[in-house]
């Protein structure tokens, strides 16, 4: 009898160790789910999602942006992409198309055409910025901004989140994930290249 209710005894305590465990995964699960989804929305509000950016352009250049005298990587070399400002773009070789020396923002706006408001978006250069001036602009200024690298770009009031003096690149590349050509890319700051070892 007293084998009997230990028997019974060991079969139920399995049997709440089993559910119990099941549960703990299942929550870990859920746990980690809802983590990728926390990352994902806020990468989205940390301006990480550029799936609206127009990644190739016709070029042009505004006018009174100088060429880098000597840069890093001179007009048809090569270098490695480090940026993932979008999907493919990490890790692909870059052709320099156009290397100038200039300050290069980061910014936050309202599109033009709806939706929400984008957060630390890279790079919008200082020639761009039609009431700049000379003198590089402070973090929190506001313009009106005279580019469309994105849709509802052009047009839309900005604020300055940074402001960084560097060397910008205008780059053709092969997206690593769709094999897409892209033509004349801007822009790529010189910290976000390497060299193709």
């Amino acid at each position: 009898m007293l084998i009997r209710r230990k028997r019974v005894f060991l079969t139920v305590f399995a049997a709440i160790f089993l559910v119990l465990g099941a549960c703990s995964n299942d929550t870990d699960k859920n746990t980690k789910k809802s983590e990728e989804e926390n990352t994902e929305s806020a990468d989205k509000k940390e301006g990480m999602d550029h799936s609206n950016m127009d990644m190739s352009s016709s070029g042009e250049i505004p006018e009174d942006l100088k060429a880098a005298e000597n840069p890093t990587y001179p007009v048809g070399s090569k270098a490695k992409i480090e940026s993932d400002h979008m999907e493919g773009m990490k890790g692909a070789e870059a052709t320099i198309v156009g290397a100038y020396d200039t300050i290069a923002y980061t910014i936050s706006y309202t599109p033009t055409t709806g939706g929400e408001r984008v957060e630390n978006h890279k790079w919008v250069i200082h020639e761009e910025i039609p009431e700049a001036g000379d003198k590089p602009l402070e973090p929190g200024s506001e313009f009106v901004i005279n580019a469309s690298h994105m849709k509802g770009m052009d047009g839309a009031t900005a604020e300055i989140d940074t402001a960084e003096e560097t060397t910008v690149y205008m780059v053709d590349f092969t997206t690593t994930t769709s094999g897409e050509e892209i033509k004349n890319h801007k822009w790529v700051t010189e910290s976000e290249l390497s060299p193709i070892e």
